[in-house]
């Protein structure tokens, strides 16, 4: 800590960043454990953080994220989208395909940055907002196999028709991103993807986690 930084301000990151790589909760006595402070400390900055939704408490007494986080998340998409789009352009005009950067919203998958390229004929019209299941086409199932440790050894996922007929699609996940999930993907009107745009989208999804860091 610094003379210029806030130590209770530091410390309530803290929680709410424990607090988001648990799937449980953790109890006063835990947060007062990992934090290296006494309980009555936990207890003014958990309740500082449930007047403001972003912990909540449950019957347990275990603390675990609010809701109010997810206000704040919906402002991080326009930051990502733009942080994203250089390496989604070059993508796109490299691949000849709409790219797209995908992000995890709940048990959906959710565009959130779309580009088509300029130079093509026809392309798969695909949209910023565009949802699908976490378990359908290659945006999703790639953050799946990430998530699960699954992914393939080339690094991406293909898939043919599941969300739109006659179109296929390669997607890598973001990786290295604490707190967010997502993928970069291509989608086009073929039965099969050309070899080459396996390794492209992988290395497109580095440049954006780089952009992202």
């Amino acid at each position: 800590m610094t003379a210029e930084t806030s130590q209770t301000l530091d410390r309530g990151l803290r929680v709410l960043k424990l607090l988001s790589d648990t799937d449980h909760g953790l109890t006063v006595t835990e947060l007062s454990n990992k934090l290296g402070v006494n309980r009555t400390v936990v207890y003014r900055l958990l309740a500082t953080l449930e007047q403001h939704a972003l912990v909540r408490r449950d019957l347990g007494g275990r603390a675990r994220v609010g809701l109010g986080v997810l206000r704040l998340g919906r402002q991080v998409h326009p930051l990502v989208r733009e942080a994203a789009l250089p390496a989604l352009r070059s993508l796109a005009e490299d691949i000849g395909a709409t790219a797209h950067l995908t992000l995890v919203d709940g048990t959906e998958a959710l565009a959130v940055a779309v580009v088509e390229p300029t130079w093509t004929d026809y392309h798969v019209a695909y949209r910023a907002g565009f949802r699908h299941p976490l378990d359908r086409g290659a945006a999703g199932k790639a953050i799946l196999a990430a998530r699960q440790g699954a992914l393939a050894t080339d690094g991406f996922t293909l898939t043919h028709g599941e969300l739109e007929a006659g179109a296929s699609g390669a997607a890598a996940p973001l990786v290295g991103i604490t707190g967010l999930e997502g993928s970069v993907g291509v989608v086009m009107l073929a039965d099969s993807i050309p070899e080459r745009v396996g390794p492209r989208v992988v290395d497109a999804a580095r440049e954006v986690a780089d952009a992202l860091r």
